[in-house]
């Protein structure tokens, strides 16, 4: 975790999963293996294990491409919309962090959404969500075709905020993508619980 200087970022950078909102595709599983050919474990195990989710992430795949893939090896037999419904209907908030943004917004500070993410999980939290909409700007892997830590998505950050190094602070749960970010000379912090993301941003004088 960084250590406190006296010039505050000008920007924060939020991950999303499990920082704003958490995910859970075993929620997905039984759903989409209901209207499949295999059974539950099947199709866990090609979501889990295969490289199509990824490459669907990182915009290698269309999401008709990635539907076609999900279908051919679960035989999924429903529509690419009810596909969609189970598939992206994963997602519950986070409302202590949520307020933890609202705060930021309210003052005025520039936010942004940074993700490893698909269309479909988009389409849905913009939908479900309306904190979303508060935010000053999103970088998504799949629209940057880089997930990270590969260091164009975020240099794309970057480019999009118009900040650079410690004017950025930046908030993610994996450490290697913290490592990353840090490599780049932002300030981050470690997300792992609320309460103690809270006390670490504390020291920007945010």
């Amino acid at each position: 975790m960084t250590k406190p200087i006296s010039i505050p970022p000008r920007v924060v950078v939020f991950d999303l999963g499990k920082v704003l909102v958490d995910f859970d595709y075993s929620v997905a599983i039984p759903r989409i293996a209901a209207h499949s050919t295999v059974p539950p474990a099947e199709v866990q195990n090609f979501f889990f294990h295969s490289q199509v989710l990824v490459d669907y992430e990182s915009g290698h795949l269309t999401r008709q491409e990635f539907f076609e893939a999900v279908r051919k090896a679960t035989g999924f037999h429903g529509t690419i919309d009810q596909f969609g419904g189970y598939f992206a209907d994963i997602f519950t908030p986070i409302p202590t962090m949520i307020e933890l943004h609202a705060g930021l917004h309210q003052r005025g500070i520039p936010t942004y959404i940074f993700s490893n993410t698909n269309d479909l999980a988009i389409e849905h939290v913009r939908r479900h969500f309306p904190f979303f909409r508060d935010f000053d700007g999103y970088i998504f892997s799949y629209e940057v075709k880089a997930m990270k830590p590969d260091a164009r998505i975020y240099a794309a950050m970057e480019n999009l905020a118009r900040r650079r190094g410690p004017e950025i602070l930046y908030l993610d749960d994996r450490p290697e993508n913290i490592a990353a970010g840090a490599a780049h000379g932002w300030r981050t912090i470690l997300h792992e619980t609320p309460e103690e993301t809270r006390m670490a941003l504390e020291q920007f004088q945010l």
